[in-house]
């Protein structure tokens, strides 16, 4: 009796241990035989969020195979990078994940992923010049990795823009049209600030350094060179510089969080805020005033250089099943149709390059919305965004957001902090 017990007992203990690993490994299928999958944004509510959910219940409703989870991660790219971490250290993984260029690099090294031309002439050979067709060359090697490997396929482009209440520049006496350079947005913040007590200006501050690098490579800095960090040079002090002294000496722009940020712009007590096109469809949407989106600011006499922001999506799933499911659900969120109803919902610029003149993409949508044109309009001066390489850059990020939090409460001056946080980078580079 007692050699049946234990065999009894082995069976079952094995038998759970397969359905841990299948959970583990995420090959999971409904009560209707879908795979189900899981896909990793960063979209808020206020940032896309909706659509991510509308575009997954749409793509749930027509797929007879597959079903897809949606899952937030806060704190932007950097916060999503935490979460895959701890999953990956647990054996878990999702199938698609967003992931933002910063971490370009990092992602590619650290954690296991399947490039997804790989998966489409595997399983899907009816696809297999889709990327090639639909995406030009130099917008694909956004998503190559230092090695030049294609890491994934970019899904979200934004630029960061100036919004402008048009009705507070008037009652201050200023050009409606709103500033042209960063010295021009500095004066009228001040007589905005004269004139009707509001802030001037609101100055993007998520989880990431994406404006900043906007903010300090227009004025001639580099964020990285020769893969060290390079940003603590006379035109990135001057930068900050710029900014600090707009908050911390003038209090004529606001530090504060992103989202509340946004909201002070949309509630009418900042006249003018920076950031991402994406915040567009929020704006356009909540503004009670007359609203209008312009080109970012240059620094007098220097060409704008904007770090390309958004993200790619990657393949992570590690099972066969999951990897087919992964492309079949990217190659829906890929349809004209979908991309139109992604920029429709955040203001991100398509990557493909046939979305924007196609009759059931965005060719009317376009023509009615003035807003997206500046983000449109600049896209030949977008950079890469800065991606520290090695395994330090989660931490290297880290650092700027601990440094900028020191910088615009004024507790460190920008020429000691940049130059200490740059040493200190550069010690964890290799």
């Amino acid at each position: 009796m007692k050699r049946w017990l234990q065999i009894a007992l082995f069976i079952i203990l094995i038998s759970f241990l397969t359905a841990c690993n299948s959970e583990a490994a995420g090959n999971e299928s409904n009560e209707d035989g879908k795979t189900v999958i899981e896909y990793w944004h960063v979209n808020a509510e206020t940032q896309g969020g909706q659509t991510v959910a509308e575009l997954v219940e749409e793509f749930n409703a027509q797929s007879d195979t597959v079903e897809v989870v949606a899952k937030y991660n806060p704190d932007m790219y950097k916060g999503l990078m935490q979460n895959m971490q701890a999953e990956a250290a647990a054996g878990n993984s999702p199938a698609v994940v967003q992931i933002g260029w910063a971490f370009m690099d990092y992602f590619s090294e650290n954690f296991e992923y399947t490039p997804p031309q790989h998966v489409i002439e595997e399983h899907f050979p009816d696809d297999a010049t889709f990327l090639e067709d639909h995406f030009l060359p130099n917008v694909m090697d956004l998503a190559k990795n230092s090695d030049g490997e294609q890491v994934g396929i970019p899904y979200s482009l934004s630029t960061p823009v100036l919004y402008i209440n048009k009705d507070m520049l008037r009652e201050a006496g200023l050009d409606e049209d709103g500033p042209q350079t960063w010295e021009e947005v500095k004066e009228f913040s001040k007589v905005i600030k004269e004139e009707t007590g509001n802030y001037g200006l609101y100055f993007q501050e998520p989880a990431d350094n994406w404006a900043t690098q906007a903010l300090l490579e227009s004025n001639g800095a580099s964020f990285i060179e020769d893969g060290q960090a390079a940003f603590a040079s006379e035109e990135g002090i001057e930068a900050y510089q710029f900014l600090t002294d707009m908050i911390v000496e003038d209090e004529t722009a606001l530090h504060i969080g992103w989202d509340q940020g946004v909201q002070s712009f949309i509630d009418g007590s900042v006249a003018m805020t920076y950031t991402t096109i994406a915040q567009r469809s929020n704006i356009q949407d909540n503004a009670q005033f007359d609203v209008a989106a312009v080109e970012s600011p240059a620094w007098e006499g220097k060409e704008v250089r904007l770090p390309a922001g958004g993200a790619m999506l990657a393949i992570t799933a590690q099972e066969e099943e999951e990897q087919k499911a992964a492309w079949e659900f990217m190659s829906y969120l890929y349809s004209v149709e979908a991309m139109a109803e992604w920029t429709k919902g955040t203001g991100y610029v398509p990557p493909r390059h046939d979305v924007a003149e196609a009759e059931n993409g965005l060719k009317t949508y376009l023509e009615e919305n003035e807003m997206m044109t500046p983000a449109i309009n600049q896209m030949d001066g977008v950079v890469p965004w800065a991606s520290f390489p090695g395994n330090a850059g989660l931490q290297a990020e880290q650092m700027l957001l601990d440094l900028r939090e020191q910088l615009l409460e004024g507790s460190i001056s920008p020429e000691e902090g940049l130059k200490t946080t740059q040493d200190e980078i550069n010690a964890l580079l290799p």
